[in-house]
Order: C-alpha cells, then structure tokens, then sequence
C-alpha cells in the first residue's frame, strides 16, 4: 500500500502566553491525510490555523505534539529530508528586482544544494508559462507573472509535494484563470498540490479532496463531490411574461416567493422535488414563463454551514 504525501497524526499546536494574553492553542488533535497525486483544499476563516499548520509542514514552526510525515519523512527523525520533499509558495511575493527570473532559480536551486548538472531552471520556467521571461529582470514582470515566478521557486528541487498558500490573492480574473491552468498542469506532471484560498470557487474548480478547519480543528475532509453533497439543496426561477402580484396560494404553497416584478423563486430540495412539477404548477396558475434560470448549492453554501454548525 502506498504512503500519502502527507500524513499527520494527532497534531497539536499550542502557542505560549504573550503579556496579558494566556496560552493559545491554535491546532487541536489535527489528524489528516492527504493522497499522493492530489489537489488538496485547506478551507477555513481567518485565523482557523491553517497558516499554523503549513508553517508546521515548512519547518517554520515548531509543534506542540503529534506526528507529521512528508512523503513518508518524519518532520522529526529526518527533518532536513523531510523539509526538501516539500515546496511552499508563501502569500507575499518576494524576489530581487535586480535578478532574472532564470537567475533567481539558479540562485534557488544552489540554496537547496541541487548541483548545476541536475537544475531544472528552464523546465520549471516553461512550466509556469515564463520562460520567454527568462532573462528579463523580475522587476519587469507583471504581477501575475510574479505569482507564477515564486511557484518556480518553490520547484527548483522537484519536491513531490508543493503548498500553495493564496496563490491567486489580489491577482484579477483573467490571470487566476492562469493560475489555476499553471496547478493543473502541476498536478498532471505528478506533483501534490496542497492549496489555501479564500476564492471558494477556485477551491471547487481545482480540489480533489477538501478539508475545512475551523478554531484549530478539522470539521470536515471528504472527497469534494461527497462535501457538496451535504446540503441538498436547489433554486429555480422563473421569470413570467407578465408582473405577477401577489403570489397565488397554489404556488406559495411549494414555496414560491417573488424577486422583483416578474421574478418567481422556489427553493426545495431535489431529492423530494422535482423541477417538472414546479414548471406544470406556474403554467397552471395562468402565467407564461419567459426563462427559467437553476442554481445548485455551492462549495459555499457547505462552507458557511459547516462553519456555523462546527462540524458534518
């Protein structure tokens, strides 16, 4: 049976008393597996722990308790294995405005004690889409450009697993449509992605499996087709040929409630209700129906509930 890329058992993470403040414990008994070949979704609210828990995996932070492995590496037995099996592409975009990018990596490569026969330089740059940049000055390079130059960096010594934490904050649509190409193709080459963001919509466009931590502590991690499928739940509207008034009792008996003039919205769950009767039951009560418009629940909807009620 193969190893996950990741493995961590009864982690915990206690920070010490600070002035006034007491002791604050920041992760709570975190046991997580996460599948080799992956993309991996770390969810939750600001200051939940998952900053904690990536510094942990980077080496940055010592824990209080538990088990970490790294592509089979215990963090504690071999760290400096463990820590070279591993890649972290940090939130803020750092780099020297007076290097190139291929430089930069070379510069990166030599840190990790990669020898000049076995650099990459060149593959990596191709790999985010950069390599046309590749001896232009960084300072040069657009801001989404520079995103993809700190994934390059985090991958000058071919770790097997790469952390991603807010690769596409503050970068505009088009270049996160990027981004999220550049994770993909990562993924295809073989790479384990482990990714945080606040964009849930970019976690349900990339993530295999998703964990949601909330107060230091694990709430949910499932497969992301079985999370969504927690909150059976769905919305259709119609828009009528004509202003509808008040709402006939027929139609407010299965929910149906007005948005604007035209605008009929029912909510219901698809398991108990079909949409074919809802449709018999407007035309029923006399009103033509121009367009029809559905909305599935969303990664959303299961985060904010599972946030408010603290667990599945």
């Amino acid at each position: 049976m193969t190893f996950p890329a990741v493995s961590i058992r009864d982690l915990n993470k206690t920070y010490k008393a600070r002035g006034k403040s007491g002791p604050k414990q920041a992760l709570k008994d975190i046991s997580l597996d996460i599948p080799r070949g992956s993309i991996f979704g770390l969810l939750g609210p600001n200051g939940a722990g998952k900053s904690t828990l990536i510094n942990i995996l980077a080496g940055l932070v010592m824990k209080s308790s538990g088990t970490v492995k790294i592509w089979d590496i215990d963090i504690d037995q071999d760290a400096r294995n463990a820590r070279a099996a591993i890649g972290v592409v940090p939130q803020e975009i750092n780099y020297d405005p007076f290097f190139s990018p291929r430089q930069l990596l070379e510069l990166q490569a030599g840190l990790y004690g990669v020898p000049k026969a076995e650099r990459r330089s060149m593959d990596v740059l191709r790999l985010v889409g950069l390599e046309d940049k590749a001896n232009a000055y960084t300072r040069s390079l657009s801001g989404g450009m520079r995103r993809r130059l700190m994934v390059a960096k985090a991958m000058v010594h071919n770790p097997p697993v790469l952390v991603l934490d807010e690769p596409s904050a503050g970068v505009d649509v088009e270049l996160r449509k990027q981004l999220w190409e550049n994770v993909k193709a990562l993924s295809r080459a073989g790479t384990t992605v482990l990714l945080t963001t606040h964009y849930l919509e970019e976690a349900e466009e990339l993530c295999d499996t998703i964990a949601i931590i909330n107060h230091g502590q694990i709430i949910a991690c499932q497969e992301k087709e079985t999370l969504l499928a927690h909150i059976d739940s769905k919305e259709i509207r119609f828009r009528l040929d004509r202003e509808i008034g008040a709402v006939p009792e027929t139609l407010a008996a299965l929910g149906a409630v007005t948005e604007g003039r035209r605008t009929l919205l029912f909510r219901y769950a698809p398991k108990d209700q079909a949409a074919g009767p809802l449709i018999e039951a407007v035309q029923n009560a006399g009103y033509g129906i121009a367009d029809i418009a559905t909305k599935e629940s969303d990664l959303e909807d299961v985060f904010l509930s599972l946030t408010a009620q603290g667990s599945l």
